[in-house]
């Protein structure tokens, strides 16, 4: 009996994925992201990324089952919370430098949400990836810096707009590439968080 038959086939699975190293895993990742970006999910193809990335359409096979579960991984890796760590003492200023932040990834990662379209709404898994890796941890973060503005009693805890906070800033963020062709960058975000999101909480 050869020792993979000993090990059994879990064993030799294991072994085939513990190949790939995190360096080249990221490697992968990045690849799919990019030309999802550049290309829209539905003409983005394993074999591509097998190509671009110079690997074996076996490799990413034997990794994840498809196409979904391999995006979907691609967006779970993705450890960036661009509002994460925003602390000034002020909520107004903790909120300027919210925009600026939105404003240095906005591109990319509003992108990346108008390029994958119609197949989060096909794909629950696919969806759920994309809310974890781009929605979820931001809207956290951004929740954070809210609850300190009221702990410091900046702003009222029942405030009617504390609510809408997140949705005007993630709003602007996919809206404003319908609207005028452009990216939110961080000039428009500072503009638009000055003009209405501060006065919106009394805030100056």
């Amino acid at each position: 009996m050869t020792s993979q038959a000993a090990e059994g086939p879990e064993s030799v699975v294991a072994s085939r994925r513990s190949k790939i190293t995190p360096e080249r895993e990221r490697e992968f990742f990045d690849a799919v992201l990019e030309q999802i970006r550049e290309c829209g999910y539905e003409s983005v193809t394993m074999e591509g990324v097998a190509s671009s990335t110079r690997c074996s359409k076996s490799t990413l096979y034997r990794q994840w089952k498809n196409k979904p579960q391999f995006v979907a991984a691609a967006l779970r890796a993705r450890g960036r919370v661009r509002f994460a760590g925003i602390d000034t003492g002020s909520l107004a200023e903790d909120l300027r430098r919210a925009a600026r932040a939105a404003g240095d990834w906005s591109g990319k990662d509003t992108k990346l949400l108008q390029a994958l379209g119609s197949a989060v709404t096909q794909d629950e898994e696919l969806a759920q990836a994309l809310r974890e890796a781009l929605v979820h941890p931001e809207i956290a973060a951004l929740q954070e810096i809210l609850d300190r503005g009221v702990a410091r009693g900046e702003v009222a805890a029942d405030h009617p707009a504390l609510e809408f906070i997140p949705a005007m800033m993630f709003g602007v963020l996919r809206v404003r590439p319908v609207l005028s062709g452009q990216y939110a960058d961080a000039g428009y975000l500072l503009r638009f968080v000055e003009a209405t999101v501060l006065p919106a909480l009394g805030l100056t």
